[in-house]
């Protein structure tokens, strides 16, 4: 883990930071040869972790768990964390590949309905002459069997990629992550699920007034209608009801 300050919200350790300081640190693993992934997490992410303890680890094993929804944002503000900010996944995307254009990194695309990875990786290139690409790969939308789990680890080791973007649905990439932080050479690997969407064109972002409100939820209810809205009206209230029950704090050094 990093030595990033974190705050506790309903068990999660959210990392303290804003774009700026979430590429610095990433950036700072790469100069010195450390290993960790990134999970950008919102209040659903939050509730998960609650009810799956295998995912509550994968959230408190990273080396930074950004927070991507701005409820957590008041959480950080409320237990004495002012200096932290909305990251969302595709703005971390985006900051984080036009360092890797000024510092020559490698990024592999992982995850995605068929196609979208490679189309991603086109879209990114053109926005971002200059940008190198190691590889990309849309797994199967079922569990990997033991081989073909093996084939896909040794092809991302072998493409030698900096940077390992993974689109999965959380919290599946969250459980891959921690999964197999330890057998992948890469140096970073960056959970940003929606993201690939977003960047080609089959998805919208809420606009930026509501956003800064917190409303994206809403947002998706009327965007996505047949999308996961029993779950943003089941944890939404549950995770208001739990931070007025446990109040957010910063953690110790020795708790992160």
């Amino acid at each position: 883990m990093s030595g990033i300050a974190r705050v506790d919200v309903l068990g999660v350790g959210v990392s303290v930071v804003n774009r700026p300081t979430a590429v610095h640190e990433i950036t700072r693993w790469i100069d010195t040869g450390e290993r960790h992934y990134v999970c950008v997490s919102g209040v659903p992410d939050v509730m998960e972790s609650r009810r799956d303890p295998e995912v509550l680890r994968a959230h408190n094993g990273s080396g930074l768990t950004v927070p991507e929804g701005t409820p957590l944002v008041r959480a950080g503000h409320r237990a004495g964390a002012p200096g932290m900010r909305q990251v969302t996944g595709p703005d971390l995307m985006l900051d984080v590949l036009a360092r890797a254009v000024e510092r020559g990194w490698t990024s592999y695309f992982y995850g995605g309905a068929k196609g979208v990875p490679e189309m991603l990786a086109s879209h990114l290139g053109l926005r971002f002459p200059g940008l190198k690409v190691a590889g990309a790969y849309s797994p199967p939308a079922r569990p990997l069997t033991p081989r073909e789990d093996a084939a896909i680890t040794a092809r991302v080791n072998g493409s030698g990629a900096d940077l390992v973007w993974v689109g999965l649905p959380s919290p599946g990439q969250e459980r891959w992550m921690a999964e197999h932080r330890a057998r992948l050479e890469n140096p970073v690997l960056l959970g940003v699920g929606g993201a690939f969407d977003v960047h080609t064109g089959r998805a919208s972002r809420a606009p930026e007034w509501m956003a800064r409100y917190g409303l994206e939820w809403s947002y998706r209810l009327v965007r996505e209608p047949g999308g996961p809205w029993r779950r943003l009206l089941r944890d939404n209230p549950a995770y208001l009801v739990g931070t007025l029950r446990r109040r957010p704090r910063l953690l110790d050094a020795d708790e992160r």
